[in-house]
């Protein structure tokens, strides 16, 4: 691969391709076809944001060979979502890795310095909520931004979220998390003047429905500039927030 992108270069520099030639093939470069997985390592280029292995349903050993592959590609930093724990022992027999048990993830490598525009906060209704604001507060990190836990803060004591007003108020992206009725998204966008990203927990009793009756009052929250991922989809919030508080880098 880095023979191609330097005979690319130096047809750049020779003038026979043109810049916006060169830049359209690098976006389009295969992936690394290894049997079981197709891995993208074109991905940052295209997107901003390197591939991120989901480790369930993954055997050890193919999350093994994934690694391996990115890590021969360059990718210094890696995170497995979805990663149990005992999933994670027998990888880092191979590669070292930092397990984080609550948010069910593993990272090789090292967290990067903060670049976003300003900080992102994640909030949760209650401490149930937890695992997957981990989730989300540690993609959002490991992805290069400043995180600010705000937990347990729902609605059923609103005297807890007002307590945080400063943070709410100064994030450049909250990241609401609550089961139950799922209200916490509408109060903080009420409240904040900077997108706010809903995410539905199946935390709740029978009613509940596992999270949907959350979903469904996230998605008809009054409150503007909510956007809504889905049940326990803590990654996916982590990394639309990540997408939102790097804007500024286009022109």
């Amino acid at each position: 691969m880095n023979n191609d992108i330097r005979r690319l270069l130096e047809d750049v520099r020779g003038g026979s391709v043109s810049v916006e030639e060169a830049l359209l093939k690098l976006k389009t470069k295969p992936f690394e076809d290894i049997g079981y997985a197709k891995v993208d390592m074109h991905r940052k280029l295209r997107q901003g944001t390197a591939e991120v292995i989901y480790g369930a349903g993954k055997t050890p050993e193919q999350i093994i060979g994934i690694v391996e592959m990115m890590l021969k590609n360059g990718q210094n930093t890696i995170l497995i979502t979805r990663l149990a724990e005992e999933a994670a022992a027998l990888v880092g027999e191979v590669h070292p890795i930092n397990y984080y048990k609550d948010a069910r993830c593993g990272m090789i490598g090292q967290i990067p310095t903060p670049d976003g525009m300003g900080k992102i906060v994640v909030a949760t209704g209650g401490t149930s909520d937890i695992p997957v604001a981990e989730e989300a507060a540690l993609t959002a990190t490991v992805l290069g931004n400043e995180v600010v836990r705000l937990y347990d803060v729902g609605v059923a004591g609103l005297h807890r979220t007002l307590a945080h007003l400063e943070d709410i108020m100064g994030a450049s992206v909250i990241i609401a998390i609550a089961g139950m009725e799922g209200a916490l998204a509408s109060v903080i966008g009420g409240l904040a003047d900077c997108p706010v990203i809903a995410v539905p927990t199946s935390v709740g009793y029978g009613a509940s429905f596992n999270g949907l009756s959350a979903l469904l009052s996230m998605l008809n929250s009054c409150a503007s500039g909510v956007s809504v991922v889905n049940i326990d989809n803590g990654f996916g919030a982590g990394y639309l927030a990540n997408m939102m508080n790097h804007m500024n880098v286009k022109k």
